[in-house]
């Protein structure tokens, strides 16, 4: 009788092992950096990635934050496994470190490379990660440790030229939200962690889990326009005179409306001249030029954001024509309009998945 092969059962596929993510806390830790990735991971966990997350501390003493609230964690240092894969070093000031209205402004914010706490855990815990991040100026803990020598990193636009001074082995992307060199991948200031943590699970699990948690946080895949859209003029002075500002402000309100020399100079009540000078003086560059620097911001938030032609954008922008807007997008950032729209479908980060 004819006998039946029997059939050997389906391979079924063995589940990944779940990713550990240590993140690093010390007191007066900033708690967006840590609330920040947190919630991305969290997130694509419902979507089917497996993150393990572990909130360390030197003693597993809580922690103070930034931001009114404390910190439970779930271990000491001395509990953290052997290997483990990302660590993370959020951002954070001194413990003793408090602002005084009138005396402080944002520069002048005190950096963690000064908080033995974070220096001994983080240098104990980075060389057992498959790969370190920071977030804002937890960078300057990487620094400190001589872990970025050598290499490209970022942090929050305001720390951007002190981290280049104090650590000149470092070459400093001041515009950037989040840098990848080798195992080390470092985010600019504070929401940033958001852009560093879609970037973490698009490497790990990619572009589709990132994009799926990046619509239900509301939130871009990959930001446009870096870190200079929130000032265009961060690399230049803040203006002393109140009436100069109004013109930068009015620019950056509406990039498309006539900000000629002349119209500029009738508005701010100045010759022309007088105008170019405190513009060089108090800006850092000409007005012709921080007009182009707004429009291309501008244009960069339209294309990232809509789906209107290049014409439409280039006239909103105040570029006039698309060809005057793709010639200024080749020679500013090296891409074509069209490309960079098309990089907004992934988040720029090298896939390990």
């Amino acid at each position: 009788m004819y006998k039946a092969a029997e059939r050997r059962p389906a391979k079924t596929k063995e589940p990944r092992a779940p990713k550990t993510v240590v993140f690093a806390l010390y007191d007066k830790v900033t708690l967006q950096d840590v609330a920040a990735p947190l919630e991305i991971f969290a997130r694509a966990n419902d979507f089917g990635a497996q993150y393990r997350v572990i909130l360390a501390s030197p003693t597993g003493a809580s922690v103070a934050t930034t931001s009114f609230v404390s910190l439970n964690v779930d271990m000491p240092l001395a509990e953290v496994p052997d290997r483990f894969d990302t660590l993370i070093v959020p951002g954070g000031v001194p413990p003793d470190f408090y602002f005084t209205p009138g005396e402080h402004d944002i520069p002048e914010e005190q950096t963690p490379d000064v908080v033995v706490a974070a220096l001994e855990m983080v240098g104990e815990l980075a060389p057992r990660a498959r790969r370190v991040a920071s977030v804002c100026t937890g960078a300057f803990v990487l620094a400190a440790l001589g872990l970025l020598d050598g290499r490209r990193a970022t942090t929050h636009w305001a720390h951007c030229q002190e981290l280049a001074r104090t650590y000149p082995e470092i070459e400093v992307v001041p515009d950037a939200l989040f840098v990848e060199d080798g195992p080390f991948i470092t985010g600019a200031g504070i929401t940033a962690g958001i852009d560093l943590g879609l970037a973490l699970v698009e490497s790990d699990y990619g572009p589709d889990v990132a994009r799926r948690v990046a619509r239900w946080m509301v939130v871009f895949l990959q930001r446009p326009g870096g870190q200079a859209q929130f000032s265009v003029w961060t690399e230049a002075e803040r203006p002393v005179t109140s009436g100069l500002r109004d013109i930068l402000d009015a620019v950056i309100a509406d990039p498309g409306a006539d900000h000629s020399i002349a119209a500029m100079a009738d508005r701010a009540a100045v010759s022309e001249r007088h105008l170019v000078r405190m513009f060089r003086v108090q800006v850092g560059m000409t007005p012709a030029r921080f007009v182009e620097r707004a429009r291309l911001e501008a244009a960069k938030v339209l294309l990232a954001t809509g789906d209107h032609g290049q014409e439409a954008v280039a006239r909103r922008a105040g570029f006039g024509s698309a060809d005057t807007m793709r010639r200024i997008f080749r020679r500013a950032l090296g891409v074509s309009p069209n490309m960079y729209r098309k990089r907004f479908r992934t988040t720029g980060i090298h896939h390990n998945f």
